[in-house]
């Protein structure tokens, strides 16, 4: 009976059989929080002073954000995010010192290992334009098929679907393996934008599409394609470049790159690995947070007269620490982090360009909240929790800079991706090169044990 109800529904309706099964569902599956304690489980794969567990190695990129002394006390520091050895600042700024864009130096890093020299980056830069080419029809038959209602889904769909467009979609050799990441490194900025302009459709607006030029930068092609006059400054590319940069990698043990591990290690297609690190992205704990960031200050906008006030600020950060205000939930978004301690080197890049931005923008205002909340809020944090530091996350300030741009929120998190794939490919390939184990972690049962019951004593 309940099943027939539910078939006879429509596909998206909770019907009251669904509500049923919910309620026996919560019934049967309590676990009491004192057993994760007993059983000393490492929950998040964290150890009790809030460090990861190690799980593997990796030569890809590394976080340093805290000391430890001899008697095992953590104390903060200020952070460093290296790739490949090579603090990612120093990336930045030697780029853009010689007036090139970053972020195609720093997949080859990642990638390779090494930075290129002028000839391998052309030859790679080039190598990338000659993928940056979507199969035929492939907008028509794929991404505007199933009117996208989130671009990432939408997103896992396309790259999924681009293995049947694959002669050998299963080669796990690496020359295999890398050839895919090269082309799935070109695609999705590509995805990314034609899943934005397929949503736009859907809510009655004008469609546009713009075909990727071969001669630009991965930043200066994003916005070509996503505005209708095809136009952008030179800062403003130079922005989005920075952000691709400091998003392209953060370790081996953020969640989307584990579950890329996690996967790869199954000796899975490139297309699977990289479709299951996007929906690990998507969640809202992980790529998502810059949008939470952005309602936060919508809502401060809304309830603070004077942006400028210290003590206005402060008193509806209060209310929101309180949960008496915005969403009840009690945390300042982008203020702290789950690795860094005293700063995110992230964000100090990005805080440069942030003041760029927003001088080129007319936006100094909105810049002053930020900084009045940024101030205050550590403030409030730090005598609330006595910690010895509280940073502030890239996530703080991304949001803006992606406003800035005239970037739709619906793309922020796929942009991540649009990253993060460099960083996922290195992994990846070093996964297949050096794992060579399944990666199977262990759960405890805590069911007892019960006699099965024959239907009719039920």
């Amino acid at each position: 009976m309940i099943w027939k109800e539910i078939r006879e529904n429509a596909y998206c309706e909770i019907t009251p059989a669904i509500m049923a099964l919910k309620e026996q569902w919560e019934k049967e599956n309590y676990i009491d929080p004192q057993l994760y304690k007993d059983y000393n489980v490492k929950r998040g794969l964290r150890n009790e002073d809030g460090r990861g567990v190690l799980t593997g190695l990796t030569r890809v990129a590394e976080i340093q954000s805290y000391t430890v002394t001899e008697d095992e006390h953590i104390r903060p520091a200020d952070g460093v995010l290296y790739y490949r050895g090579i603090d990612c600042r120093e990336v930045v700024r030697g780029s853009e010192s010689r007036g090139r864009y970053a972020f195609e130096e720093t997949a080859y890093l990642l990638l390779f290992g090494q930075l290129p020299d002028q000839a391998q980056l052309d030859a790679f830069c080039d190598q990338l334009a000659s993928y940056r080419t979507l199969p035929t029809n492939f907008f028509r038959d794929i991404i505007m098929k199933a009117p996208p209602q989130d671009l990432m889904n939408t997103m896992q769909r396309a790259v999924l679907t681009l293995a049947c467009y694959d002669d050998k979609p299963n080669d796990i050799g690496l020359e295999n393996v890398l050839r895919q990441s090269l082309q799935l490194l070109s695609n999705m900025p590509v995805l990314a934008i034609y899943a934005y302009q397929a949503w736009r459709y859907t809510q009655g607006e004008s469609l546009f599409i713009h075909v990727p030029q071969p001669e630009l930068s991965t930043a200066e092609n994003f916005l070509r394609m996503l505005r209708e006059d095809r136009s952008y400054t030179e800062l403003e590319a130079r922005v989005l470049d920075v952000a691709l940069v400091l998003h392209a990698d953060h370790g081996g043990g953020n969640n989307s790159t584990f579950t890329n591990h996690v996967v790869t290690s199954s000796g899975t297609d490139t297309y699977s690995a990289i479709a299951a690190a996007m929906a690990s992205l998507k969640g809202p704990r992980h790529g998502g947070a810059n949008s939470k960031v952005m309602a936060m200050m919508s809502d401060i906008k809304a309830h603070v007269p004077d942006w400028r006030s210290q003590e206005q600020v402060a008193d509806y950060l209060t209310r929101i620490l309180d949960k008496e205000a915005f969403d009840g939930s009690g945390l300042i978004y982008g203020l702290g982090h789950a690795v860094y301690t005293r700063s995110d080197p992230r964000c100090e890049v990005f805080r440069y360009y942030v003041k760029r931005l927003a001088a080129e923008k007319g936006r100094d205002l909105d810049l002053a909240l930020y900084e009045n909340v940024e101030r205050e809020g550590k403030r409030l944090l730090t005598a609330r929790q006595g910690r010895e530091a509280i940073s502030t996350n890239i996530d703080f300030y991304s949001g803006l800079v992606y406003e800035m741009l005239g970037l739709p929120q619906e793309l922020y998190t796929p942009l991540f991706a649009v990253a993060r794939i460099s960083g996922w490919s290195a992994h990846r390939m070093e996964e297949l090169s050096g794992g060579g184990k399944l990666i199977r972690p262990r759960y405890e049962c805590v069911e007892g044990k019960r006699p099965y019951i024959p239907m009719e004593e039920r």
